[in-house]
């Protein structure tokens, strides 16, 4: 085994073994019924949505109950006496669902017993709108009645899946790109980007929102710090690192110190919370037939394509993206040619990084919400788009992370959005039985 293939299966198992860590530490806490003894793995918060569900007076158990907000979502059952209660991390509004599959047959919930501060959403039988008052809770007694329910066609959700998937795949492309970068150029597996796509997001939210700054201003603005973010890292850690001959093992390990560093240092400012960027949530337009986007969403599909237009033209067209290519193909031999390679590396990692906080402003909106760890939520799909693609190489972590973000959003239509990462890992396996190499990698780059 040559020594370009052991390091590619180090990197392979390094991902693998990091992924597996994050699952475990950041797999949200559900929720459970209105009982005496909720389950001891399960957290309790100040916040809850509660109450009974009843048909015809008599309590109805079984039944299903979701709540979706801010990036996250949690579900219980009714128990025997109609009860339920759902802990939610903050107080926020949220979507409360019955899954009308669980109600007995022939009812549904019935509009005329709504209480205040519920609101039927548009379109559907089973969905709500719902808000804290002035307490951390919120009881929601439902009543059922005979009616006909409202329901959305596969093709319909087929269709809408994708269009979100294609939203995900762009911005987890912008993310993707710059890693792929950094691997081509140096072969560090950076471990920190998710801390990068965090930072945009969080300096999004001090500029936009903590300062009163337009968006139009605060966007590029956000950028251009996080591009100097990225040239501070490589100035004071990477470089100096580089030149005392550091290995790529080694490396890696201080890029996971390095992430867990920054994080936390996050979380000490900002605390558990989750804040919104100003226009987060704001209301769908009806485009034509079941596609229907925010001003939010077509703005950040389309902030997202002109960019990676534009990094596609710098790698194709200008000396500097050409020379980046050389590097990542042959960092010898484009050294021996005349090419500055320290030079190139650090224009690398300001544009990877520049990349990385508009991902982050992007992934704020998606969510919808900006938290500490919320670039960790991200980064297994990142190194799953990026070696799907074929490492090193950014036009196949472009095309990786539009078949990720498909697959995220697309397999919520057969399996529970709490396993949609599945999916993705699952097809990134069997394609490297099959490629080792990924999509568009080379075989001579693995030995």
């Amino acid at each position: 085994m040559t020594a370009k293939r052991k390091q590619h299966w180090l990197l392979v198992a390094a991902a693998a073994i990091f992924a597996a860590l994050m699952l475990i530490v950041s797999a949200p806490s559900g929720a459970w019924a209105d009982t005496d003894d909720p389950p001891e793995e399960q957290e309790v918060t100040d916040f809850y949505f509660g109450g009974i569900i009843t048909n015809e007076g008599e309590p109805v158990a079984g039944v299903t109950m979701i709540v979706e907000g801010g990036g996250f979502t949690a579900e219980t059952e009714t128990d025997a006496e109609g009860r339920w209660r759902l802990y939610v991390p903050e107080k926020d509004d949220y979507v409360l669902t019955v899954n009308e599959d669980t109600l007995p047959s022939g009812v549904i919930v019935d509009p005329a017993q709504l209480g205040d501060g519920i609101a039927l959403k548009d379109g559907t039988s089973g969905s709500f709108d719902v808000s804290f008052g002035l307490t951390g809770s919120k009881i929601i007694n439902l009543f059922l009645g005979e009616g006909e329910r409202v329901t959305t066609s596969f093709f319909d959700q087929f269709v809408e899946r994708v269009i979100n998937g294609l939203n995900f795949g762009l911005l987890l492309a912008l993310a993707a790109i710059g890693v792929s970068l950094i691997f081509g150029t140096t072969g560090l597996t950076n471990f920190a980007h998710a801390e990068m796509v965090t930072f945009g997001a969080v300096i999004a939210v001090a500029l936009g929102a903590g300062l009163g700054i337009p968006m139009w201003i605060t966007i590029p603005l956000t950028v251009v710090i996080g591009g100097l973010f990225g040239l501070t890292l490589d100035a004071g850690l990477w470089k100096p690192l580089r030149r005392r001959g550091i290995g790529l093992v080694p490396l890696m390990i201080v890029s996971i110190g390095l992430s867990l560093a920054v994080r936390f240092t996050f979380q000490f400012f900002m605390g558990g919370s989750t804040s919104q960027l100003p226009g987060a949530g704001s209301p769908k337009i009806e485009l034509f037939g079941p596609i229907a986007l925010s001003t939010v969403d077509m703005m950040s599909m389309a902030i997202s394509i002109v960019v990676l237009i534009a990094v596609a033209f710098w790698l194709l067209r200008t000396r500097v993206g050409k020379a980046t290519r050389a590097i990542s193909d042959n960092p010898g031999l484009a050294a021996a040619s005349g090419i500055n390679v320290d030079r190139v590396i650090r224009i690398v990692w300001i544009l990877a990084a520049a990349l990385a906080a508009l991902a982050g402003i992007l992934w704020g909106y998606f969510r919808p919400g900006v938290r500490w760890d919320m670039g960790m939520h991200i980064l297994l799909l990142i190194f799953a788009a990026v070696t799907l693609g074929g490492l090193g190489t950014a036009f196949g972590a472009l095309i990786g992370a539009l078949i990720v973000g498909l697959l995220v959003e697309v397999s919520t239509l057969w399996m529970p959005s709490d396993l949609k990462y599945v999916g993705a890992l699952v097809v990134l396996i069997l394609i490297l039985l099959v490629r080792p190499q990924g999509i568009l990698g080379r075989k001579e780059r693995l030995g």
